[in-house]
């Protein structure tokens, strides 16, 4: 939409950085952006702070590469994380698959720290706020219309981060995008729950993999992944559970979502009775509550500048304007009852290898005043399948905020900063960019 057409709307917010999107993405973003002097606000659709980690999931992957023992991201994604230990809200362990080690949180508590840690930076958050439209000046971004509780309002910025998951502000500027349609499915999506009163060592994840494949052979119960995680949580006899699969959904389809939704609490519901009726140490459990959203892997992400690829993936690919670093297998869900895992490096065992995803992933070709993070970012589906783990959003999500801050005092766009500063600003905030060589102490790392 062109200015003139907006006028009528009243202006509530003008700045350097605006976030939209207040996952883990947007709020490292904001708080980078912050941090680095600029006047920063965060928009969010729903009433906290944390996007996925906080309604559907508990763990953290992507700090730490398959098959070796130091961390391969660092910042603020790593500050957080040492926040919930010290809180004693969070802890670390190994991963089923082989996905590199995990840490598993709190999500009360994850709401909270992200509070602080975005305050503390100086970020203003505006919380129930839905961006309905962009305002362009010819091919550059100027302004955001925001629904809030007070009606239609606009929200002005030098750069806008578009760390919404769906790509919207990219959408709704007209960027370049890969979607899913009716030839393109994406990834299922992912109903979680927790159980209470559980006695988890009773049964091994090998043996709950196969009292699955039992079950679901039966004709009993309709089960139809066989396998996924049920493991402990900071909370004693309390499991966070990942194994619901509702496949050939199109998540940007309002009727599509809307009925996933619906399918993902009557999988919840299955599920939970399977584990009761079949498998020893849930006999007495009881459903503590299920996510407060359906959790979504993929839907629109961006052509930009550069595309990661599978290639570029499997075969450990460097970049000089790498902002982050990523050794999470590919983890492609849209495979029947299974999950397809191919480890980086391209072997099928955990190898250890990173790869670097490049500053220009998070850089539009064809509009002008943004940039993206987290998982709308710039890679083909089988690349998106590894990059989009938590820890790599985070750091995208800093990445995004720390170039539209030096963007905005520049008064450059995004894709015109030296990456050479990027680059330098990221390693003076904790990011780490190569190779790290941090050592395992007392169950944690420390550098």
């Amino acid at each position: 939409m062109s200015a003139s057409g907006v006028q009528e709307i009243p202006v509530l917010w003008r700045g350097d950085v605006l976030v939209v999107g207040g996952g883990s993405a947007g709020c490292a973003a904001a708080t980078a952006a912050a941090r680095s002097g600029a006047r920063t606000l965060l928009v969010e659709a729903t009433g906290f702070l944390g996007g996925t980690g906080a309604a559907v999931l508990d763990t953290f992957y992507g700090f730490y590469a398959p098959g070796r023992s130091d961390r391969v991201v660092g910042g603020i994604g790593w500050e957080l994380c040492e926040r919930l230990f010290a809180r004693e809200q969070a802890f670390e362990r190994p991963n089923t698959y082989g996905a590199g080690t995990g840490v598993t949180y709190e999500p009360e508590a994850l709401k909270l720290v992200w509070d602080e840690l975005t305050e503390e930076a100086g970020v203003a958050t505006l919380l129930h706020a839905t961006v309905s439209q962009v305002v362009m000046d010819g091919d550059r971004i100027t302004e955001v219309v925001a629904e809030t509780k007070a009606g239609s309002v606009r929200l002005a910025a030098s750069v806008v981060v578009d760390a919404s998951g769906d790509a919207e502000v990219a959408w709704r500027a007209g960027a370049a995008l890969e979607r899913p349609d009716g030839q393109q499915r994406v990834q299922p999506l992912t109903a979680t729950f927790r159980l209470g009163n559980v006695d988890l060592a009773a049964t091994p994840t090998a043996e709950l993999h196969r009292l699955m494949r039992e079950a679901a052979a039966s004709g009993e119960f309709a089960l139809p992944r066989t396998e996924g995680s049920a493991h402990r949580t900071v909370l004693p006899r309390v499991v966070h559970t990942n194994m619901t699969r509702v496949s050939d959904v199109n998540p940007l389809d309002p009727w599509e979502l809307s009925a996933a939704e619906r399918e993902g609490r009557r999988q919840v519901h299955e599920y939970v009775r399977f584990l009761k009726a079949r498998v020893p140490g849930y006999e007495e459990s009881y459903l503590l509550g299920v996510s407060g959203r359906i959790g979504v892997r993929e839907s629109r992400r961006l052509v930009g500048e550069y595309v990661l690829t599978r290639d570029d993936v499997l075969s450990a690919r460097r970049f000089p304007d790498e902002i982050t670093q990523c050794g999470a297998p590919i983890e492609d869900h849209a495979a029947g009852s299974s999950t397809i895992w191919q480890y980086v490096g391209g072997d099928a065992d955990p190898t250890g290898l990173t790869y670097g995803v490049p500053y220009r992933c998070l850089l539009p070709r064809d509009v002008a005043g943004l940039v993206v993070a987290g998982r709308c970012l710039s890679a083909t589906h089988d690349a998106h399948a590894s990059v989009r783990s938590m820890a790599q959003c985070m750091a995208m999500g800093q990445a995004a905020g720390t170039a539209a801050a030096l963007a905005a005092s520049s008064g450059r766009p995004p894709a015109a900063v030296d990456v050479t500063d990027l680059r330098r600003a990221l390693e003076e905030a904790g990011v780490l960019l190569d190779q790290p060589s941090s050592a395992r102490v007392d169950g944690r790392v420390s550098q």
